[in-house]
């Protein structure tokens, strides 16, 4: 089927419940490299990927400069503490909804996440999650979220042949997903409980708790796409 829309998706508490295990092999990843002195209030840095909060701390511990070459010793130290734990499972029926959108609409799908390339990976794999590689994007390489999202969304263009898409919706968890949204001009749709007020107070026009209650329908109706 022919894409005309595009559906961006973040991962950690959006499509996985893996948000405590991914804060722990990250930690446990920077304590690799002597950093031991963090401060985990994601919300104080100035963006939130994994890289970039990596990069701070390390410039802050070792008083010189960060280096992306510095990455791979990064993520597969990550990863590996990553895999220590039980398998990821997913946010209720987001398997399905993947499914739904490839199969039986016109949206495509692209993955905009602030982690580490493998763990994210490795999330989507262990939820059973039907993911496409080539229209992921991950911190390994960009520290913005913004960065992120329109790196995934000119993958997806690449991906399903397209110059643009008529109208793109984007998914997740947090405030600063809701804010990536906003600084792009794209429409959001918040997923998860934890960050409610944060998506009141930004006046989001579509909240779902999980992916079972989801309907395109109501969706695109609250955003005024349809």
């Amino acid at each position: 089927m022919t894409k005309k829309n595009l559906i961006v998706l973040d991962i950690d508490d959006t499509l996985t419940k893996s948000e405590e295990k991914h804060t722990d092999s990250l930690l446990f990843a920077m304590n690799h490299f002597g950093i031991t002195d963090v401060n985990t209030d994601w919300r104080t840095y100035k963006n939130a990927s994994d890289s970039y909060i990596f990069a701070v701390n390390y410039s802050k511990t070792h008083g010189k400069d960060f280096s992306f070459d510095l990455i791979p010793e990064f993520e597969k130290v990550m990863t590996d503490r990553f895999l220590t734990f039980p398998d990821t499972p997913e946010i209720l029926d987001a398997h399905k909804i993947i499914d739904f959108f490839i199969q039986e609409t016109d949206y495509g799908v692209c993955f905009a996440t602030g982690s580490i390339l493998k763990p994210a990976l490795l999330k989507l794999q262990q939820a059973g999650i039907n993911m496409i590689p080539e229209v992921l994007e991950s911190s390994n390489e960009i520290f913005t979220r913004e960065g992120i999202v329109t790196s995934a969304m000119n993958k997806a263009k690449k991906y399903y042949g397209v110059n643009e898409f008529d109208h793109i919706i984007s998914f997740g968890d947090a405030l600063w997903d809701v804010t990536t949204a906003q600084n792009l001009g794209i429409h959001f749709v918040g997923v998860n409980k934890k960050n409610i007020e944060d998506f009141t107070k930004m006046n989001i026009k579509h909240h779902i708790n999980d992916w079972s209650e989801f309907s395109l329908e109501e969706t695109e109706k609250k955003l005024g796409i349809k």
